[in-house]
């Protein structure tokens, strides 16, 4: 049957209209959260979390969807683990391997979450205890990096296998969690990471376990819950997710090596969508933080991702 000429211009014009408009609400459909905050617990072994008064975290984990069995990456050390938590890849790949603030070393050579989110038109911001995240800062990806170094201070430290003390400085978790939660309240950032050095400065002196660093874990629970009130304050809680994880577990007084003491981390998630009170049955890696983060922001995912989102931990 020949279809008239009027016709068929008719039917040309409906079916680009349909094109548009599944265009149209694809770009618009709303995103599964409209903030997404990472806190990291440096050195957050599950075994001494579980030991220590942590009630803020605690309720995270019994509220929401969580697993105490997740694993970072070897060599288990912060900076490699958490470019791997902020890119979704493996050290193979970011191939950012050394474990200090080196400006001469430049920049990680692969996307960040933050660099994703900036594209799908997300504001950034970073709020951490050490400087050497400062080699994650893509050009144009992060409105705010928040390293206080005016209230830092100094703290030595001897990595696994490792016979060379390394110093680097460090801001305890009462002054970001300050920074974070006034930054948080003015701006109230999209894509926010928050990090908390005082369990791992104090496990290298004291020792994984100790009383001093129970202690430690119990501050930074404090501070995760300033900066929980900062963002009910303004607002955010009903439209957020925040990520609960670590970079590395410890023993004695050290870490990064390829033992479960060092590589079982945990990982915990609450907000909108998350199942509550639910036990994430699939094996999670470090990797898998930034898939999530964009998942939940619906921003496109860079194909090389070695992470996945954790779909199972969401209703």
């Amino acid at each position: 049957m020949t279809i008239p000429a009027a016709m068929n211009r008719r039917l040309h014009c409906f079916l680009a209209g349909i094109a548009v408009f599944a265009f149209v609400f694809a770009a618009t459909a709303a995103p599964r959260a409209e903030h997404v905050f990472i806190f990291v617990v440096d050195g957050g072994k599950p075994a001494v979390i579980k030991e220590s008064e942590m009630p803020v975290l605690k309720k995270f984990a019994a509220d929401g969807a969580c697993t105490w069995e997740a694993r970072t990456i070897s060599p288990s050390v912060t900076l490699p683990a958490i470019t791997s938590m902020l890119t979704g890849v493996t050290l193979a790949k970011h191939k950012l391997s050394w474990n200090s603030w080196r400006p001469d070393r430049g920049l990680v050579t692969v996307p960040t979450v933050f660099s994703e989110a900036k594209k799908a038109g997300f504001s950034t911001a970073m709020f951490v205890g050490k400087e050497k995240f400062r080699h994650l800062l893509l050009p144009d990806s992060v409105d705010e990096f928040d390293f206080n170094s005016p209230l830092s201070g100094q703290v030595t430290k001897t990595m696994e296998g490792e016979t060379r003390p390394m110093s680097e400085g460090t801001v305890l978790s009462g002054t970001v969690a300050k920074d974070a939660a006034a930054y948080i309240g003015k701006k109230k950032p999209g894509l926010c990471f928050i990090h908390f050095t005082d369990t791992d400065d104090v496990g290298h002196k004291y020792g994984w376990g100790s009383p001093e660093q129970k202690r430690a874990f119990n501050d930074i629970d404090g501070a995760i819950g300033v900066v929980f009130r900062a963002i009910q304050d303004a607002g955010l809680a009903g439209n957020s997710v925040l990520i609960l994880t670590a970079d590395h577990g410890g023993h004695a007084r050290t870490h990064g090596g390829n033992t479960p003491d060092d590589m079982i981390i945990p990982w915990i998630v609450w907000g909108k969508g998350v199942r509550k009170g639910f036990e994430i049955p699939a094996p999670v890696n470090i990797c898998d933080t930034a898939a999530t983060a964009l998942w939940l922001l619906d921003v496109p995912q860079p194909a090389n991702l070695d992470g996945k989102p954790v779909s199972a931990a969401f209703e």
